[in-house]
């Protein structure tokens, strides 16, 4: 049998079309599954960056709670002297800090990190939900790395461990899927307008004193309780001090509503993302 092979013919290179999403809501799962492993990159490259050329490197996780938790355990607990019941101010104070580093850390950086990334969004295709999402889930190392502090305080004030610690995954699983809400929001909108990066320094200090992290809730006064519990993060700090320290939850209703506002906001988040996306490389 005789084959001929002609080397002159043209060989069609293949050619892949994009277009923006036709339908209201068009997220695809298989899309982002078939790019998982740059998720993983993407992940392993923030942590890099983060503690490249540092000479404590990866302890900056721990320190930054730790002397959060310090200051705050001399103004609000020696000076002040804010009642925490039988809790040791400085336990009481560090497990919510944990979340809230989680939390606020998520939001600032990934709200800057598709402007961060902007020569690769203009060159290459893949899905541009990562970014931000590579940005939450870093800051998850520096959790748990910081969560060593916790298990060593509770051993040390004796703190008693209870069935309610199993749920401690679920709540750090609802904590990266709120960050995810918020810092979708936040990175698409600030490819637009980039006056996020100035807003949001302060949002983060106001929102922070407006959580019950550094004092319990029981000291806002009963003529402001609701209002101030329509800061979703309310609920979410008062979570985890009832599976870690086993303090009492002021209003279960209060974390449904939380848990429910947040869902809704992720759904937005995705849509809103998933919206603007295809004018990313144009405005970066």
């Amino acid at each position: 049998m005789n084959t001929t092979l002609n080397s002159n013919k043209p060989i069609k290179p293949k050619s892949i079309l994009i277009e923006p999403p036709s339908r209201f809501w068009n997220f695809q799962l298989d899309e982002l599954w078939s790019y998982h492993e740059l998720l993983f990159f993407l992940v392993w490259r923030d942590l890099k960056v983060r503690y490249k050329q540092t000479i404590l490197g990866a302890a900056w996780a721990i320190i930054q709670p730790v002397t959060t938790m310090l200051i705050f355990s001399l103004i609000f607990g020696k000076f002040a002297k804010i009642e925490t019941g039988d809790i040791p101010y400085p336990i009481f104070s560090y497990a919510a800090l944990l979340p809230w580093q989680l939390f606020s850390k998520a939001m600032t950086e990934s709200s800057m990190s598709l402007v961060a990334n902007g020569q690769f969004i203009t060159k290459i295709y893949f899905p541009r939900l990562y970014i931000p999402t590579s940005s939450v889930l870093s800051g998850v190392v520096d959790f748990f790395l910081s969560l060593t502090v916790l298990i060593g305080m509770m051993f040390y004030y004796q703190v008693a461990v209870s069935w309610k610690l199993l749920l401690l995954p679920v709540l750090i699983v609802i904590t990266i899927l709120v960050s995810l809400s918020i810092s979708l929001w936040l990175s698409a909108i600030n490819v637009k307008f980039r006056d996020v990066r100035f807003i949001l320094p302060f949002l983060v200090q106001v929102w922070m004193y407006a959580t019950p992290i550094a004092y319990p809730i029981s000291i806002v006064p009963e003529s402001w309780r609701f209002a101030y519990s329509l800061n979703p993060m309310v609920a979410l700090i008062e979570s985890y001090r009832w599976v870690i320290l086993g303090s009492e939850i002021s209003s279960a209703g209060n974390v449904l509503f939380s848990v429910t506002l947040f869902g809704l906001m992720l759904v937005g988040g995705l849509w809103y993302f998933q919206k603007t996306e295809m004018t990313f490389a144009d405005n970066i």
